[in-house]
Order: structure tokens, then sequence, then C-alpha cells
């Protein structure tokens, strides 16, 4: 009796062993689908070019005018 209730446990421990230690296939975060336009003509859906980048602008140091540097400011 002591025998079977040892095996029942041992199956039941290694099933679920088993099934925390399976591997999760195909499971990635989802990612939002942006919305398709459609062809004014036809009404299929029309592939986008992609849009260049343009190169970031140099950042400039701004002198500080009177205003700003006034004490009132300054608190």
């Amino acid at each position: 009796m002591a025998d079977l209730v040892r095996e029942v446990i041992d199956k039941v421990v290694q099933g679920v062993l088993k099934e925390i230690l399976k591997k999760t296939t195909g499971r990635g975060t989802t990612r939002r689908r942006k919305r398709q336009t459609r062809s004014a003509t036809t009404g299929r859906f029309v592939k986008k070019t992609n849009n260049t980048r343009k190169p970031a602008k140099k950042q400039v140091s701004r002198r500080r005018t009177a205003a700003g540097r006034s004490p009132q400011r300054s608190r």
C-alpha cells in the first residue's frame, strides 16, 4: 500500500516538474499593429515608403539676457 502511494506521489511530482520546466515557444511580447492605409483607387493596402531621418541639429548655447541674469530670477 505504501509503495502504491509513493509511486502515485512520484508520478505527480515528475509531471508537475516537467510542466514547469517545459519551454514555451513562440511567445514573445505582443507588438502593436499600426493602422494600414488603403489605396484610393484599388482599395488595397499600400506599402509605406521609409522616411529618411534628418540628422540631429547641433545644440547651441544661448547668451543669457539681462532679464535672465536678474537677482530675482536666481531665487
